[in-house]
């Protein structure tokens, strides 16, 4: 089945490339041009991704945005914004905005947005299971992580982490294979009003990687030089004999 996206935009001739766009690559589409339309949309209906302007009748983006996600709606979204608005792509991350798009914008970035939102969010949930009392555990490779407890497991055995240690972990693993920058994980895990520097990103990366890298190789944060870190992982082979 089509994986069915919610587009929320109120100009015509936008809205109207948007669907065509996304259908002619195989997504299902559903058009709603007014805010609060699109609210209830959105919670009445089971959609992979929501495409949702700012400026819009009735309920703006941002407020639609708060209210999926106080209501516990996941569903993955991305802004489309409008040039030079670095005010509305901070605030729209704020409410839980997972990816943005400035206007004018490009048919292939849109497409290439919309994907890796949605690739991104299948490894997501895959990464999520449960154990055999409830709790919930996300796994990657021989990792295993139980943020309702901040406990670490790698191998079998417990790493003790500093709660941001866990926290910068805890967001790079649900980022499997993508290069997350140190603005992210700044704004994410000390929060946009922190006055520190990247300094302390740095650091923070540094210890975590130690703790995680002694005496194994299955799961790795590499640097990328001037722009991050994204973790990695390779399967441990087991022993046949």
């Amino acid at each position: 089945m089509p994986q069915k996206i919610l587009v929320i935009e109120d100009e015509p001739t936008l809205a109207r490339l948007l669907s065509y766009n996304l259908t002619q690559e195989g997504y299902e589409t559903k058009v709603v041009d007014h805010g609060s339309d699109g609210l209830q949309a959105a919670l009445q209906q089971q959609f992979e991704l929501i495409v949702l302007d700012i400026m819009l009748p009735g309920m703006n983006g941002f407020d639609i945005l708060s209210k999926l996600r106080q209501k516990g709606n996941k569903t993955p979204v991305i802004i489309l914004t409008a040039r030079n608005a670095e005010e509305e792509v901070v605030q729209g991350l704020k409410y839980g905005a997972d990816d943005y798009i400035t206007k004018p914008f490009g048919v292939a970035e849109l497409l290439a947005r919309v994907s890796a939102v949605l690739r991104r969010t299948m490894s997501e949930e895959a990464a999520h299971e449960k154990t055999g009392n409830g709790e919930k555990v996300i796994m990657a490779g021989d990792l295993m992580i139980y943020p309702e407890k901040y406990e670490v497991v790698l191998g079998g055995e417990s790493i003790p982490l500093r709660p941001k240690e866990f926290e910068v972990l805890l967001y790079l693993v649900q980022r499997p294979g993508v290069v997350v920058t140190r603005d992210d994980l700044m704004n994410i895990v000390w929060g946009f009003d922190y006055i520190g520097g990247q300094r302390t990103v740095d650091v923070h990366v540094s210890s975590l990687r130690k703790k995680l890298e002694m005496n194994q190789q299955s799961v790795q944060i590499e640097s990328i030089r001037g722009v991050g870190y994204k973790l990695v992982t390779t399967p441990v082979k087991k022993d046949k004999s």
